[in-house]
């Protein structure tokens, strides 16, 4: 059974989603760098590596149910962040924003009596969950370190471990 029209431009809408999520982090990693906190930036540019991977995805399960993908232009994200715990609170509410359009497409599919749509995007709805607790890990570090520059160094020095 092919996906609808209508659940190909969904899906298209989330592709472009996925991008401007990476463009967001790629955005955020270039406020560390400037901050001169590498770690953090690497966090950052590891995220937004993983939301083109999402994209890629979709992008995929579009081109075999041979639906077209559609790129739409990207708005311009934020560039600066007063606190690392300011952009990470950033981070987890823009994750949430996206948990809510997978599970809107996910109630879409199941409108649609579409299985095996809802079946590929049931990956997204397990993976939105850890993108949610990476991002709430960060705060409570964060938080945590409070404004001891020290806890700051050693947070940013960890973070710099993160690979995808």
């Amino acid at each position: 059974m092919a996906i609808s029209k209508s659940m190909a431009e969904a899906l298209n809408k989330q592709f472009n989603e996925e991008l401007g999520s990476a463009y967001l982090y790629e955005s955020m990693a270039a406020d560390f760098y400037s901050k001169n906190l590498p770690g953090l930036a690497n966090w950052m540019t590891a995220q937004a590596t993983e939301e083109r991977t999402h994209a890629q995805k979709i992008h995929h399960y579009l081109d075999e149910n041979d639906e077209r993908v559609f790129y739409a232009a990207l708005s311009e994200p934020q560039a600066a962040w007063e606190t690392p715990l300011e952009a990470f609170m950033a981070a987890l509410a823009h994750e949430k924003y996206i948990t809510k359009c997978i599970h809107d497409l996910v109630r879409k599919s199941r409108k649609e009596d579409d299985i095996a749509t809802e079946i590929f995007l049931s990956w997204y709805v397990t993976e939105q969950i850890e993108e949610e607790t990476s991002a709430q890990s960060m705060i409570d570090k964060l938080k945590m370190v409070g404004g001891y520059e020290m806890g700051l160094y050693q947070l940013d020095k960890e973070a710099s471990r993160r690979r995808e």
